[in-house]
C-alpha cells in the first residue's frame, strides 16, 4: 500500500516522459484486417452476442457473453466466426440474425465503409443488411438483431478486442481528452468534513478522508450530490432530512479553488448530481472567492468545433476548474435560467458515462460497460462522437453500497476492467476513473497505467 501522498501522480508528474504500449493506429482501411472484433451498433453502442443461436445486442462485456468475433476473408467477402465456438459464424436466417455454420452461404457478408470508421454488413447480391430492429414507442431497441434495409440502424463499428493505442504525447502536446484522472465517487460523503446522510447511512461512507486530504492525495475529480434547503445547495446523500452538520456546496468548492491557487499546474473537475434550482446554484457559487479566476468554459472556446485543448494551454490560461451538472437543460430553459449561463456545463453535452453500479456490494458482479443514458427515453451510446469532437468518458467503478473489503478488491481490478471492458465499449480511453474508497486497492496505479498511452 502506498502512503497517502503517493496515491496519484499529479498533473505535473504526468508531464514526465512515459513509455506507451508498443501499438499504433492509423486511419481505418476499406475493411479492417483479419482479427478479433466486437460488432458494435453505431446507434446503441451495444455488441452483437451469440445467445444460443440468436444474435442479439447485449451490454458490452469484454471476453464474456459470446461477444467476440474473428473476422477473416471468404473469397471477396468476409465471415465473422465466434471466438467461443469454432465453425459457428454470425449469419442470418430469414429476417433475423443467427449464428450459422461458417461454411454456409448465410454466413458471408460484404463489408463496406459507411463513413468515418463505421461499416455496413450486407448479404452478398442483395440489399439486405445486418441491422438493429426499429425501436418501438416507449421501449428500448429490441435485443434481437435483424436483417433489413440500409440506413442508420445498419451502421456498425468493428471494434478491435485489443484496443489500438498510441504513445502519450509530450507534456506540452497532450490534450484534456488524452488524460485520465482519479475521481472520488460521492467525495463529500466522507464522515470527516461533516454529516452527509441519516445516522445509519453515515456508517458506510463512500470515502473516509476529507476533501482537503483527497486533494493532497491526488484526487482530481469530485462527484458531489447537492440538495436544496433554506440554507442553499447542501451536500447530502438522497436528501438532507435528518442529516446533522451537513456541508454547503460552496464550502467544498472553495477548498478546491484554494487548492488550485496554491498549485497552479493542477486541473480539477467537479460533477454535480444536481437537485437544486438554477438560481440557488448560481447564488451558491457566487459565494466562492476566486471561482471566476479558474473556471473553465469549454462552451466559449470552440471545443465542439475543434476538440479539447492542450493541458498546457489550459494551465497557461488558468482555465483549471471544470464543473458539470447532470441536470436537464430543457427544464432550466423552461425556468428561464440555464446553468451554463454562469459556467456550469451540462454533462450530457460534453461527456459520456457508463452505468453507475457493478452490483449490490456483496455477491455477484456485473462488469459490463454500457451507457448510463440508455433507456426507453434516451439513447446516448458510450461510443458517441461528433465531427471534430470526442466527449470525455466518465467510467464508474463502484457498487450500490460501499463495503471496504469489496471496494479494495474492486479497486485492484480497475485497470483490467477499464482496458478489457470499458475502453472497447466506449471506443475511447476513460478520462475519469470514479471509485469508492480510493484509499484501498491502489486505484492510482490504474490511473498511472492509463496515462502511459492514448486511444487514437
Amino acid at each position: 500500500m502506498r502512503t497517502p501522498h503517493a496515491l496519484l501522480a499529479t498533473t505535473a508528474a504526468l508531464a514526465a516522459a512515459v513509455v506507451a504500449p508498443p501499438a499504433t493506429s492509423s486511419a481505418a482501411p476499406a475493411v479492417p484486417a483479419a482479427g478479433a472484433y466486437y460488432v458494435q451498433s453505431a446507434t446503441t453502442g451495444l455488441d452483437a452476442a451469440d445467445n444460443g443461436g440468436a444474435v442479439e445486442q447485449h451490454n458490452p462485456k469484454g471476453n464474456e457473453d459470446h461477444q467476440q468475433w474473428n473476422l477473416r476473408a471468404s473469397g471477396t467477402s468476409y465471415v465473422l466466426e465466434s471466438a467461443d465456438t469454432t465453425g459457428s459464424c454470425l449469419g442470418r436466417s430469414g429476417d433475423q440474425a443467427r449464428t450459422v455454420a461458417c461454411a454456409s452461404a448465410d454466413a458471408v457478408w460484404d463489408i463496406t465503409p459507411a463513413g468515418g470508421d463505421q461499416y455496413t454488413l450486407k448479404a452478398p447480391g442483395t440489399e439486405r443488411y445486418l441491422t438493429v430492429a426499429a425501436k418501438p414507442a416507449g421501449a428500448n431497441y429490441p435485443a434481437q438483431l435483424a436483417i433489413g434495409s440500409s440506413g442508420g440502424l445498419a451502421s456498425w463499428y468493428l471494434t478491435p478486442v485489443v484496443s489500438p493505442t498510441s504513445p502519450m504525447p509530450s507534456a506540452d502536446q497532450r490534450t484534456l481528452d488524452q488524460v485520465t484522472f482519479l475521481t472520488a465517487h460521492n467525495a463529500y460523503a466522507n464522515g470527516v468534513d461533516g454529516g452527509f446522510a441519516p445516522p445509519f447511512v453515515n456508517l458506510v461512507p463512500n470515502q473516509t478522508r476529507g476533501i482537503n486530504q483527497q486533494l493532497a492525495d491526488g484526487v482530481r475529480g469530485f462527484m458531489l450530490d447537492i440538495h436544496q434547503t433554506p440554507d442553499g445547495a447542501i451536500l447530502c446523500h438522497n436528501s438532507c432530512t435528518l442529516v446533522s452538520r451537513p456541508v454547503a456546496l460552496w464550502v467544498d468548492v472553495q477548498r478546491i479553488v484554494d487548492f488550485l491557487k496554491a498549485h497552479p499546474d493542477q486541473f480539477i473537475t467537479v460533477f454535480l448530481e444536481d437537485y437544486v434550482d438554477p438560481g440557488v446554484l448560481r447564488s451558491e457559487l457566487a459565494r466562492v472567492n476566486g471561482l471566476s479566476d479558474v473556471l473553465y468554459r469549454p462552451d466559449q472556446t470552440g471545443v465542439r468545433q475543434h476538440g479539447w485543448p492542450k493541458m498546457a494551454d489550459l494551465i497557461a490560461a488558468n482555465h483549471r476548474l471544470l464543473i458539470f451538472t447532470d441536470h436537464s437543460r430543457s427544464s432550466d430553459e423552461a425556468a428561464g435560467l440555464t446553468r451554463d449561463s454562469f459556467g456550469v456545463m451540462y454533462q450530457k453535452d460534453w461527456t459520456v458515462e457508463n452505468y453507475w453500479s457493478m452490483g449490490s456490494g456483496i455477491g455477484s458482479s456485473d462488469w459490463s460497460c454500457y451507457s448510463r443514458w440508455y433507456d426507453a427515453n434516451t439513447a446516448i451510446p458510450l461510443t458517441r462522437t461528433e465531427p471534430g469532437f470526442r466527449p470525455l468518458f466518465v467510467m464508474n467503478h463502484f457498487r450500490d453500497a460501499t463495503i471496504a473489503s469489496t471496494a479494495q478488491t474492486d479497486n485492484t481490478k480497475l485497470a483490467d476492467r477499464a482496458q478489457r471492458f470499458c475502453q472497447p465499449a466506449a471506443r475511447k480511453k476513460p478520462n475519469f476513473l470514479a471509485v469508492d474508497r480510493y484509499d484501498l486497492g491502489d486505484p492510482a496505479s490504474a490511473v498511472n497505467t492509463l496515462n502511459t498511452y492514448t486511444y487514437p
